[in-house]
């Protein structure tokens, strides 16, 4: 026998999971992230070990935070400061002796979401809404690279906001009108002083409307045929986040159709099945995900 490696490498959290050649999970482990560099490649390198089970592995796929060079597998996550110009797929490979893939964790989660959560569509948006905001665009199950083949950052929009609290928004990015910065964790704590957990309805209510814009964006933009939402604040609110979402996108989309938005069918695993999904496809087991 034989297996696929998957990695979700977070600034809090590591996440390992080994399949076999169906993509049936055999094993996972969970560690805290290390704060230092070769701390954290030797926790990922014994937690490799334990879920391959003494089998060989025919390719590992990773989920990390950007910027990095996908080709070459060189990452500096931001969130991960000790981690900068790190050449992961050449450490890796002369590791473990196998191939290995890594990407922005946003398109390696929409890979997920296309191969494991039935979302097998010609063109797939796959959106996270957690601390921060990012997504991933599949076109044919193959992820989209702009310019320079660098991750389109749909987050960093503007929108026809409504806020009661507007100059209380502020984005990472220096910008005081992108989407993220109204409606990602960190952005909501930050302008209305609590958790998203503990917003009021009123609030929550301008959360939804301000999704709902930058849906309609990307709707127009885009056109998908299926906007997939996942993170901890999409699935925490679920269903009444997305219902007023949607409802403001339809009223606002006049000259492109309105594609099917939904919540991620696979919770809190998108990144790691995503990472499982990246090595067998560029591994060679499944329908392309890229060139």
């Amino acid at each position: 026998m034989s297996c696929y490696i998957g990695l979700d490498i977070g600034g809090t959290k590591l996440l390992v999971a080994g399949v076999d050649a169906s993509g049936r999970e055999m094993a996972r482990v969970r560690e805290d992230t290390p704060l230092a560099l070769q701390d954290g490649l030797e926790t990922l390198h014994r937690m490799i070990a334990e879920v391959a089970q003494g089998q060989p592995i025919l390719a590992i796929g990773a989920a990390i935070g950007g910027p990095l060079d996908w080709r070459h597998g060189v990452v500096s996550p931001v969130h991960q400061p000790q981690w900068r110009q790190v050449p992961l797929k050449a450490l890796m490979e002369a590791r473990w002796g196998c191939p290995f893939f890594v990407d922005v964790d946003t398109n390696v989660a929409a890979l997920g979401e296309y191969l494991f959560g039935a979302h097998r569509v010609p063109r797939l948006l796959y959106l996270t809404l957690s601390t921060g905001m990012g997504g991933g665009f599949l076109v044919d199950g193959q992820i989209y690279r702009g310019l320079g083949e660098d991750h389109p950052e749909v987050g960093h929009q503007a929108v026809p906001f409504r806020c009661r609290y507007p100059e209380r928004i502020a984005c990472a990015c220096g910008n005081h009108d992108c989407l993220e910065a109204l409606v990602s964790g960190r952005g909501i704590e930050r302008i209305y002083g609590v958790p998203a957990e503990r917003l009021d309805e009123d609030a929550w209510a301008e959360v939804a409307y301000n999704l709902g814009q930058g849906l309609r964006n990307l709707a127009t933009i885009y056109l998908p045929d299926v906007i997939a939402l996942g993170g901890g604040v999409a699935t925490g609110r679920g269903d009444r986040l997305l219902a007023t979402a949607i409802a403001v996108m339809r009223e606002h989309l006049r000259l492109t159709p309105a594609p099917q938005v939904c919540l991620s069918r696979l919770g809190y695993d998108t990144a790691l099945r995503g990472a499982v999904a990246l090595a067998m496809t560029r591994g060679g087991s499944a329908p392309s995900a890229d060139s």
